[in-house]
């Protein structure tokens, strides 16, 4: 048995976390060896001059975490560095670079953090592979309702529904809403998804003329009349591909005219998590006709494929539920389990703030290096939405650019209404470091010289 103390309980954590922690980082620099025996509680209590229960909620998060491994009537002892295989460098080749993702987290401390929450999803493990509730546990929704809660958001938590990723969330809410033929209304240039989902849905989607605040509500209320559809989708933060965010009386006009006609709106809020201040969600103005979609792939990281929806009433929280179980049976236990305790712990406003802070300077870098191109980007935004030169066309572009590592996607993909223009979305995040950004972003600038086509 080892005589172990923690160092110090100062970190500013509830004390029960930071004894955790002290296990964790003195198993990582060797003091703690795989199979020695902790203290008792009773004995380690007495020591640090701490209750009992303190101890013991210590030892149980130990164990939550993978560290240590308890036994009635031997003791709690250290599992030891828990083992990782090397990455496989295959898994990032295969990244998808035209995807709109976040810049990935580079600190050592912050990925450590990352690695830590696997322990508790590793300790639970036979449990998560079990079927799960379509919509998430209690617990997961408590999780949930906490983080949207940074958008203002206080739902009743038989509303909140942890669901498997926007992109299939969207699709399950036109199941519920929609029949083959039907027509559902979005911004005149929007994201690729709803397009492809309403395709495969046979809906009619129809593009509502925009100016530089986002849609416009006389040409909403216009549409509305003439088409009666059944849903508005719409990404009023951080646009995407165009980045804009519509302000906040903008969003009240168009609050106005779906409750004047009593339409349901689908609000895609992926990257309002991201920046400092953001306007209040449009739900919080029209929460009876409100699905409101908080995906964590923009502010966490895609592959967890999860959102936390909001839907407008209890009843529509069990057809969703239901239609969720249909389409795709639930949301991964694995991945809800790991954001779980990422939320819990502080983890997860961690990568928030990181993805904040790197998309500024990323947007800033692109300032720089494009600085003589005309561009629409915000300082959250992980794209800037590009003009090209006169005489340069899109698809020239794209094929010149295709073996850089960087992600170009034309305007035909985003362009509900009217003819593509010449423009391109230009994704700065993912795995590339800033340096090959900016390499790739100085490539991209040669590119889009038009005499660079000649010869």
């Amino acid at each position: 048995m080892t005589d172990w103390t923690p160092d110090t309980l100062d970190s500013g954590k509830p004390r029960y976390q930071a004894i955790a922690d002290a296990i964790a980082g003195d198993i990582r620099s060797g003091r703690l060896a795989d199979g020695m025996r902790l203290p008792p509680q009773r004995r380690l209590a007495a020591v640090l001059g701490i209750d009992f229960t303190t101890v013991s909620r210590a030892y149980a998060e130990a164990q939550a975490r993978g560290h240590v491994e308890s036994h009635v009537g031997r003791g709690t002892f250290v599992k030891g560095r828990v083992a990782t295989d090397r990455p496989d460098p295959s898994r990032s080749a295969e990244a998808d670079l035209s995807m709109n993702m976040p810049p990935e987290p580079q600190d050592p401390e912050l990925r450590r953090r990352m690695q830590e929450g696997l322990g508790h999803v590793s300790a639970n493990l036979i449990d998560l592979l079990r079927y799960q509730g379509a919509t998430g546990s209690k617990r997961d929704r408590l999780a949930a309702s906490s983080w949207l809660s940074m958008r203002g958001m206080v739902p009743a938590l038989e509303c909140v529904a942890v669901t498997p990723g926007a992109h299939s969330t969207m699709a399950a809410i036109l199941s519920i809403l929609t029949r083959p033929g039907d027509t559902v209304l979005c911004e005149a240039v929007t994201y690729p998804g709803i397009r492809n989902v309403a395709g495969r849905f046979r809906l009619n989607l129809i593009g509502i003329e925009m100016d530089a605040d986002g849609i416009l509500p006389e040409a909403l209320e216009a549409a509305i009349r003439a088409h009666g559809p059944k849903a508005l989708y719409l990404n009023p933060t951080l646009q995407n591909p165009t980045t804009l965010t519509m302000p906040e009386a903008r969003r009240l006009e168009v609050a106005a005219v779906l409750r004047r006609h009593a339409l349901i709106l689908i609000e895609d809020d992926a990257y309002g998590f991201i920046p400092t201040r953001t306007p209040p969600p449009i739900a919080l103005s029209a929460p009876e006709l409100t699905w409101h979609i908080g995906g964590l792939a923009k502010c966490i990281g895609a592959g967890l494929r999860l959102a936390f929806t909001i839907a407008p009433t209890p009843r529509c929280a069990h057809d969703l539920a239901q239609a969720i179980r249909a389409l795709s049976v639930m949301p991964s236990p694995l991945s809800m389990a790991l954001v779980t305790q990422w939320i819990e712990d502080g983890t997860a406003d961690g990568i928030r703030r990181f993805v904040r802070a790197e998309s500024a300077a990323r947007q800033a870098l692109a300032g720089e290096v494009l600085s003589n191109m005309r561009y629409r980007g915000a300082e959250n935004a992980f794209n800037i939405w590009l003009d090209l030169p006169e005489g340069v066309g899109r698809a020239d572009v794209v094929a010149r650019m295709a073996r850089r590592q960087i992600g170009l996607m034309p305007s035909d993909a985003f362009t509900v209404l009217g003819r593509p223009g010449e423009q391109l979305r230009v994704c700065l995040g993912g795995p590339a470091t800033r340096e090959t950004l900016s390499e790739n972003l100085h490539a991209l600038a040669n590119a889009l010289t038009p005499n660079s086509f000649m010869g």
